[in-house]
């Protein structure tokens, strides 16, 4: 079987070193990939947005299998393409894929069907938005509706903060397009719990749980970033709280897409809020969460390849989804100055002390240079990965095997997993 993976990220590692391990997979692509990925796939030079010319690679090369798994081609209608084609593609169509593509979209079908959440307004106009503000209570959360690369979000604690976040999102544009419309949202207070899922449109197959690290420094403070660092499972994701999300929102929120008829097929990434009211939505993504997937993925004994297939042919109640009985933590190694402006090129050492067992190394930002050196080539450049037998043991691990990575400007944060002390 010929597999490819579109995407250039850790996520996109991890899920090609998962493919790589399937009994079935003859050959694994990779589009664009990067130097990490190299090790497991074979790169092809072509972009993830260049939806043609990825078909007709796919095409010309007997593909059997394609796996996206960026959001940015994703909400561009990229399976669409294939779909047309008649090649098999796994992730959702342009009418699914909005559950991620507008925030505006996924708020409005969560009020419409009762899926539990926090109150919102939705603005078009700026003005109008002030206004609304002016009279909210604070904190108070702001959000592009669109795609941002995670960033798109702003926690305000103050009317002055509010009010330059209304200028920032919808007047000065800071996120291009996105923030053309934004939402207005009640800041909630509680854990924050990321929960991945398989969809065939109809069943829905819940993964174990995992806790991300949006700030750039350590105690959650300064700016938001893509993720640095992540952990597996989550202490306050309990059988009570899983037992309510299968209930009301899980389920819930497939059965809404296809009343809606835009049936969800691939990855849904529920973000949830553990309030003292309850779980609540916080945000829903389209594919599988990065660093989370660096997580979830290693923990997971299913062949990933049976997994998807299930997911695209609608047969995914037969599958029963197994994951080990342990735990897993990522730090993530980034270049200092990230998420704002930093410098790239520095040579990384230490990379071959990973087994892909207990420890993983999986690339976000990295290149070669003309002698074949790996260098950093991001803002975030590694996903350091460790599995343990509880999460205390797998963070000790993913730490110290951060000391085996060298490079110059390297960055990370020291409290990763931290809140497993408070559960």
């Amino acid at each position: 079987m010929k597999v490819l993976v579109v995407g250039s990220g850790g996520r996109e590692h991890a899920i090609c070193m998962a493919a790589s391990q399937s009994k079935r997979v003859d050959e694994l692509y990779c589009a664009p990939g990067n130097a990490g990925i190299s090790e497991v796939a074979k790169l092809v030079p072509i972009k993830a947005m260049e939806f043609d010319k990825l078909a007709d690679f796919a095409a010309d090369n007997d593909i059997d299998f394609t796996i996206i798994g960026m959001d940015d081609p994703l909400v561009g209608g990229i399976v669409d393409v294939f779909n047309k084609r008649g090649l098999k593609c796994f992730g959702p169509d342009k009418k699914a894929a909005i559950l991620e593509g507008s925030k505006a979209f996924s708020k409005d079908l969560m009020k419409k069907y009762n899926i539990p959440t926090a109150a919102y307004e939705n603005f078009d106009n700026a003005d109008d938005a002030t206004a609304y503000i002016k009279k909210a209570k604070m904190p108070i959360v702001l959000k592009a509706d669109g795609l941002a690369l995670g960033k798109g979000v702003l926690i305000c604690n103050t009317l002055d903060e509010a009010l330059e976040g209304v200028k920032t999102i919808m007047q000065d544009k800071k996120f291009g397009d996105a923030g053309s419309t934004m939402v207005v949202e009640e800041f909630m207070t509680g854990h924050e719990v990321s929960v991945l899922s398989f969809c065939d449109g109809k069943t829905i197959k819940i993964m174990s749980s995992s806790q991300d690290h949006k700030r750039a420094k350590d105690g959650d403070t300064g700016l938001n970033t893509g993720g640095m660092g992540t952990f597996s499972p989550s202490p306050f994701y309990t059988d009570e709280v899983d037992k309510f999300c299968k209930k009301n929102i899980y389920q819930a929120t497939v059965d809404a897409m296809a009343k809606e008829g835009r049936a969800f097929k691939g990855v849904i990434f529920f973000g949830l809020m553990i309030t003292e009211d309850g779980p609540k939505v916080l945000e829903y993504n389209a594919r599988f969460g990065d660093p989370e997937a660096q997580v979830v993925l290693p923990r997971m004994k299913n062949d990933i390849i049976d997994v998807m297939e299930a997911c695209v042919d609608g047969t995914l109640d037969k599958i029963d989804l197994e994951f080990e009985d342990n735990a897993a933590v990522c730090v993530v190694l980034a270049s200092d100055g990230y998420p704002v402006s930093y410098e790239k090129g520095f040579k990384i050492s230490g990379l071959d002390k990973f087994d892909n067992k207990e420890y993983y190394c999986f690339h976000a930002g990295t290149a070669f240079d003309d002698d074949g050196n790996f260098i950093t080539n991001g803002g975030r450049v590694l996903g350091v990965t460790a599995k343990g037998e509880d999460l205390i043991t797998a963070r000790k691990k993913a730490y110290d095997a951060t000391d085996w990575i060298q490079f110059d400007n390297k960055y990370m944060r020291h409290d990763i997993g931290k809140a497993i002390d408070e559960a």
